[in-house]
């Protein structure tokens, strides 16, 4: 979806309702590889037209395809965020708007908005860091090949622990250099 600025100030007295499919795959898979499969972006929302400003609240809900972070297995993440955003033309004044708020304040070039990519960088800034299957969100073995294996973080700090014990045919040489001091 794409607006400009002189449309949208059609809208100042009503705000200009949507409620859109977008078609926001080939993008988003081009911007982020590890996306193997868009099924849907849904935006519903607002943009109202105030002093030169266009401020778009919207719900996006979103349906991707991602590769678990553990065994690679394709996994369906479902998105659902609030997003706010603020046009406001170049040269505007931006003192006046908090800097604590979630807003975020766009200076729109040659006065389009294209709302297109607001979604898909918001999208793509709320892929979880981990993802995980059902079955490995139930337990299921770390997956393990010829030579390696996965470890959980419990398990990576029983194998640490067991690193830092001495040998005991080891422990004279720690009499050695008796002016230094274990630096773990």
């Amino acid at each position: 979806m794409k607006w400009s600025l002189s449309q949208l100030k059609t809208y100042r007295e009503t705000p200009l309702q949507f409620d859109e499919a977008l078609d926001l795959k080939h993008s988003l898979m081009s911007r982020y590889p590890e996306i193997i499969d868009v099924k849907s972006v849904h935006a519903t929302g607002l943009a109202s037209y105030d002093k030169d400003n266009v401020l778009i609240t919207a719900k996006i809900d979103a349906m991707l395809t991602l590769p678990s972070s553990r065994s690679l297995t394709p996994v369906d993440v479902p998105l659902a965020f609030q997003m706010t955003e603020y046009y406001v033309p170049q040269g505007t004044d931006l003192s006046r708007f908090d800097e604590e708020t979630d807003t975020v304040i766009i200076l729109p070039e040659d006065d389009i908005l294209d709302f297109d990519v607001a979604v898909e960088d918001n999208i793509l800034i709320h892929i979880p860091m981990q993802i995980l299957s059902e079955a490995e969100q139930d337990g299921a073995p770390m997956p393990t090949g010829k030579g390696w294996e996965v470890l959980s973080e419990d398990d990576q700090a029983l194998q640490a622990a067991e690193l830092k014990t001495v040998d005991p045919r080891l422990a004279k040489l720690k009499n050695l250099f008796p002016d230094q001091e274990d630096k773990d």
